[in-house]
């Protein structure tokens, strides 16, 4: 599609000197460039096709970037960021060295506030409205969520807070989820632009001047304009009760809906904060055929003209998807075993149980800590819940995790998903810090498999577990290729296995570098070196006896951890101190993540700059060892895929 206007657009003002009439072209061929971007990239296309026409209204009515503008959580960026300066660098999109997925602060002065998990708006944009304030600086500060962000309970611990305050602060709840039949979307905009263009202080003072308005023989039109406008600032608005003036909803793909109440908020003195119920599309103009319950939130790569998209070769089942195999194996064995989800019913496979154990699956919205502690209170009666997050969203609920979980010795299940670095999504999404978090609690279980087949079993051990709470840690992507079994086995709590022996130096694998460990040691023995591998499997409790045997008998052992600094290497480090078997010469080096956030790029990029594929692990060996260099001995390792492994 050609793009006229928008080639017009090289800096923000050129957006406001364009003529109103031409804006809802503009919109479209934004929406154009984003799918375009997207068809290249991947990522997420949804949340930004529907908001590009409330993208271009907020940019033309308000002065940004002095005017602040926060996206909750950056899904719906994209559109913004080509509009604010960065469309040459839209294709670089969640690409090494290229534009983030989310909103980000060191990016662009057009992106005040950086979010990767949801519902952060509000809080962020009151900080940000009484700061000016308080600096002198008069300027809006507009903060745009998604009805599902208003799940979290964040949100409206911000609204209470914004609700007591005269702050300037606009809140745009784009919702999604819902349509607006004709008759009452435009009564809704009418009073929404009445409400905006003077400061109502009564639903009296509005029902007098609506009743003005109209004739006074259509008495229905004038009662149901009443009753709107007393749904829109009456005490029947959750929002309204919170302190807010509720405005809306409006239709948020018309720009004659749209201007007239963003430039009445504008122009208007607030007394207090404000929310406008913008109605929108999920996905509005996507390319795809047929409809979609979650409207295309990420894609891969597509064609732009058949919308097509692309999908992975080979058959190696993903992380997530063996997981949800296994939960439906060990319920149908065990009707206690429930399972909950914070708003990711298909990121973490429970879409997949849910349709087998339809009243056993419960998701709670983007809630996590109310998820860990309604699987508490499910643990309290008896029942067996799996709590399925994405690792750093369980960073969100880690006070319930430890106060209404750990110390209460309740056996919840904590399955964590995307567990080690995710690739594009960076270091918001990057599931690097749950070791170390929950291996510094006291009767908490850790269990990180290193392969597929070993979440199998992780799955039964966990549903057999009784003892108290228990994790079991995996990561983004496919398998390594080995076979699946067709039950899995229950494993010893706390018990490690040794893959090969040799004669000198050990590595000590916890999780899926099990086969980057395996590769390097296969250089290490061509060059006459003969190397221990073991996996760990537990990362608490530690397996003294595995630590002790591989102490004493092995001049050097290299642990590797996808994980940060300060999990299972320090504490394994910690446990070889304290017991003496590193007085006695025996070199023991830690191979982490780097002690900092990691920037999108591939999985395997990630790995590769942290050392963590298996050139930087036979680099570590190397160096470990002061092995002398050799051609064939440092040529770096392709790494393969889908070769079976002992188990």
């Amino acid at each position: 599609m050609r793009t006229p206007l928008l080639d017009r657009i090289t800096a923000i003002d050129d957006l406001r000197r364009l003529p109103e009439a031409d804006l809802q072209r503009l919109a479209d061929e934004l929406r154009a460039e984003t799918i375009s971007a997207v068809s290249k990239t991947g990522g997420h296309l949804g949340a930004g096709l529907g908001v590009v026409e409330l993208t271009v209204a907020l940019h033309y009515v308000f002065a940004t970037p002095h005017d602040r503008l926060i996206w909750d959580v950056g899904h719906q960026a994209y559109p913004h960021k080509i509009l604010t300066g960065r469309r040459d660098r839209i294709t670089s999109l969640r690409q090494k060295g290229g534009l983030s997925g989310f909103t980000k602060r060191a990016e662009s002065e057009f992106d005040p506030f950086g979010a990767g998990h949801s519902s952060t708006s509000i809080s962020a944009g009151l900080g940000m409205a009484v700061g000016s304030a308080m600096n002198g600086t008069k300027r809006n500060v507009i903060a745009v969520i998604g009805d599902g962000s208003m799940s979290a309970g964040m949100a409206y611990e911000a609204m209470n807070n914004a609700g007591a305050s005269d702050s300037r602060l606009i809140v745009i709840l784009n919702d999604n989820d819902m349509s607006i039949s004709q008759p009452v979307g435009a009564m809704s905009t009418y009073l929404s632009r009445l409400i905006t263009s003077a400061p109502y202080h009564s639903i009296r003072d509005l029902v007098r001047e609506v009743a003005s308005r109209f004739p006074a023989e259509i008495e229905r039109t004038a009662r149901r304009a009443r009753d709107v406008a007393r749904d829109l600032i009456g005490a029947n608005s959750v929002f309204s009760q919170l302190g807010f003036t509720h405005i809306g909803p409006i239709d948020g793909h018309d720009m004659s809906h749209l201007l007239p109440v963003l430039k009445n908020l504008r122009d208007t003195p607030q007394n207090g904060p404000v929310l406008v119920h913008v109605v929108t599309e999920k996905g509005h103009g996507h390319p795809f055929a047929g409809p979609s319950a979650e409207k295309y939130h990420a894609v891969p790569k597509f064609d732009v003209v058949t919308g097509t998209q692309q999908k992975s070769t080979g058959n190696i089942p993903s992380y997530t998807a063996v997981f949800a195999d296994s939960l439906i194996t060990a319920a149908a064995n065990d009707d206690k075993i429930v399972a909950i989800t914070a708003a990711m019913p298909s990121g973490t496979g429970l879409d997949k149980v849910k349709a087998q154990f339809p009243n056993r699956v419960f998701d709670v919205g983007i809630a996590e800590q109310h998820a860990v502690t309604f699987a508490a209170g499910l643990a309290c009666e008896g029942l067996k819940p799996f709590c399925a997050l994405y690792s750093t969203f369980l960073q969100r609920g880690y006070d319930q995790l430890v106060h209404d979980v750990a110390v209460q010795n309740l056996p919840v299940r904590f399955a964590i998903d995307r567990a080690g670095v995710v690739g594009a999504d960076g270091a918001t999404h990057a599931g690097v810090y749950d070791i170390a978090f929950l291996s510094c609690l006291p009767n908490m279980v850790v269990m990180c498999p290193s392969d597929e087949a070993e979440l199998t079993h992780m799955v039964a051990t966990a549903a057999a577990y009784d003892s108290g709470p228990i994790a079991l840690r995996y990561p983004r992507g496919n398998g390594v290729g080995v076979t699946l079994p067709e039950q899995g086995e229950i494993l010893p709590i706390g018990k490690g296995r040794v893959i090969q022996t040799g004669d000198d130096i050990a590595i000590l694998s916890i999780g899926t570098r099990l086969a980057a460990c395996l590769e390097a040691a296969e250089k290490m023995a061509a060059g006459g070196i003969n190397i221990t591998v073991a996996d760990a499997r537990f990362a608490k409790p530690l397996d003294g006896d595995l630590l002790a045997a591989l102490a004493t008998s092995h001049k050097h052992i290299l642990i590797v951890e996808e994980g940060s600094p300060g999990g299972f290497a320090a504490h394994t480090i910690n446990y070889l101190a304290n017991h003496g078997y590193l007085d006695h010469g025996c070199r023991v080096r830690s191979l982490t993540l780097p002690d900092v956030f990691i920037d999108h790029d591939s999985q395997d990029g990630q790995l590769a700059s942290a050392g963590l594929d298996a050139a930087g692990i036979l680099a570590s060996l190397q160096s470990l060892t002061d092995v002398s260099s050799s051609a064939d001995l440092v040529s770096p390792l392709p790494v393969k895929t889908g070769t079976s492994k002992p188990q």
